[in-house]
């Protein structure tokens, strides 16, 4: 199992995903590495998580499907209705708190002006991701996967996507760091505390949507293509 790559792991089996979350190990931008890698990059002792693993697996059957085992053309749709959608409704949400919340505690708290500043971005990236990927990856991915040929070839935007969500999964790190792990101060006021909570949640999706693209999707695609 130290030979396999993170990401293949959690698309067997997402309640690992978990497991990598508690150790701070990325399941899915950097979902290529292999799991002895992740584990000497975080100190994590290899029979420690080869003992949570398995306790993993011998737990209950997970109660939600795995969406990595949907044809590929139903996972690039589930992905949509369900990550984007997330996306769309969420991302507008949290521009505006943290804007109010860099307006009136970025005086006294600097870091939370450079949240702001880093969420901005990731935003308007992510925006024009998710268009990218509706309107010209996803289609061209769903054609092969009922046996049509792709309008274009995939390689080029497929290492856009990868390299975007690079920079997504950067913006997510930094505003960790500046947030000390989305913890919001004792004197907090609401506004800043659901921020801080939303910018988690937001967080947790992006990682299991990311994962899906990146070790199930696109993998999934390329095969695809060198077997056309």
């Amino acid at each position: 199992m130290m030979s396999r790559t993170v990401g293949e792991l959690v698309a067997e089996r997402p309640g690992r995903s978990r497991i990598f979350q508690s150790h701070g190990i990325d399941f899915c931008c950097q979902g290529g590495r292999t799991l002895e890698e992740a584990c000497e990059r975080k100190s994590v002792a290899a029979q420690a998580m080869l003992g949570e693993l398995a306790a993993e697996a011998a737990g209950p059957a997970e109660r939600l499907a795995n969406p990595a085992e949907l044809p590929v053309h139903e996972l690039c749709a589930y992905i949509v209705e369900t990550h984007h959608g997330y996306l769309r409704r969420e991302l507008p949400r949290l521009r505006a708190m943290a804007q109010r919340v860099a307006q009136v505690h970025g005086g006294h708290t600097p870091s939370l002006v450079e949240v702001f500043q880093t969420y901005v971005a990731m935003d308007d990236e992510l925006t024009s991701h998710m268009l990218k990927e509706e309107q010209i990856l996803f289609p061209a991915i769903t054609a092969l996967s009922r046996g049509e040929r792709a309008c274009m070839p995939l390689d080029g935007p497929i290492a856009c996507m990868l390299h975007e969500h690079d920079a997504a999964g950067q913006a997510l790190a930094r505003m960790r760091e500046l947030t000390h792990g989305f913890q919001a101060p004792a004197e907090a006021c609401n506004t800043y505390r659901a921020l801080f909570a939303g910018l988690l949640e937001l967080e947790n999706d992006l990682h299991r949507h990311i994962h899906l693209e990146n070790s199930v999707v696109f993998p999934a695609a390329q095969a695809m293509v060198t077997a056309a």
